[in-house]
């Protein structure tokens, strides 16, 4: 199974992410993880573009029969589309999550707050964060809230919905 999580920075995504994917035992592929491996491996400036979502399609993993749990940004529909390509592909099922924070104030402090767990990781400042193109979902999602949630609460709620749409 593919698990897709997207969503603008701060609102929670890797979070999200860790503990389902430890829970069912998921490969987690972390884009912004992949992009910086590939700055550091010289070729490439941040911000990246494409080439961190194409090597993180984990069409491989898929194919051998692994589920995955992709945590990119996922800001243009065009990059949603490719992942739900390759889980087709694969023969695998898929389920899209959307991760927002409806309180703007508490996305604000988590985007001050927050701190680099990828070394030389560039974190987005707040006016970053609210000017980037992020096009609207425009089909079938799981959505999470995480305002007013800490981050292990909301991992519960998504590995049910995960089970149930699986």
């Amino acid at each position: 199974m593919l698990v897709v999580i997207g969503g603008l920075p701060a609102t929670g995504k890797t979070a999200l992410a860790r503990l389902p994917a430890a829970k069912i035992g998921a490969v987690h592929v972390r884009v912004d993880t992949i992009e910086q491996a590939l700055v550091r491996s010289g070729p490439a400036r941040h911000p990246v573009g494409p080439a961190g979502y194409v090597v993180g399609s984990a069409e491989e993993q898929l194919r051998q029969g692994l589920s995955v749990i992709a945590e990119p940004v996922n800001p243009p529909a065009v990059t949603r589309g490719a992942r739900r390509d390759a889980a087709v592909r694969a023969g695998v099922p898929w389920v899209e999550v959307e991760v927002v924070c409806s309180d703007p104030a508490e996305q604000r402090r988590r985007v001050a707050s927050r701190s680099v767990d990828i070394p030389g990781l560039p974190l987005p400042d707040w006016e970053e964060v609210v000017g980037r193109q992020y096009e609207p979902w425009n089909r079938e999602r799981i959505v999470v809230d995480t305002a007013g949630t800490a981050p292990e609460e909301s991992p519960a709620a998504l590995v049910r919905a995960i089970t149930v749409n699986s």
